[in-house]
């Protein structure tokens, strides 16, 4: 049986059950959305390290993971949710634009990597510094410190 097959069909069984899942825009739903991505980022960047071998299928289900996601994250972030999350900054409802214009780019920057799937480890490195300033910049506007 062809290992890669199976990840890569495990990997999007998870999604459609994290679009599921992630439909009532909880607290829980949005950290498992929040999950499926730093998942992802976290096979890149152990490609991207060193410490796992470059593997193009893993790249291309990491990238494509990201993409959808990110592409729906903020659909759970609906008028009257701001109560549900303990994690999530009120500024997010006051800039809804903005938090799904940032949504948007980190979708657009994994389906243009996804385009131009990188090479080779190092490649996935830079691929994961756009996707990551991404993450970043979101996080520090919009999520709540622990």
């Amino acid at each position: 049986m062809n290992w890669k097959a199976v990840a890569a069909a495990v990997a999007m069984a998870g999604m459609a059950f994290g679009s599921v899942t992630a439909a009532d825009g909880t607290h829980d739903a949005r950290v498992a959305l929040m999950k499926q991505i730093g998942g992802s980022a976290g096979a890149l960047a152990a490609i991207a390290k060193g410490t796992k071998p470059y593997d193009a299928d893993a790249v291309k289900t990491a990238l494509t993971t990201i993409a959808a996601t990110a592409k729906v994250f903020p659909d759970h972030f609906k008028p009257g949710t701001e109560t549900n999350d303990e994690g999530a900054s009120p500024k997010i409802w006051e800039n809804m634009d903005d938090f799904k214009a940032r949504a948007a780019k980190l979708s657009g920057d994994a389906e243009t990597a996804l385009a131009e799937l990188p090479a080779d480890s190092a490649a996935v490195g830079a691929t994961l510094n756009t996707l990551g300033a991404n993450c970043g910049g979101c996080h520090k506007a919009y999520r709540l410190s622990k």
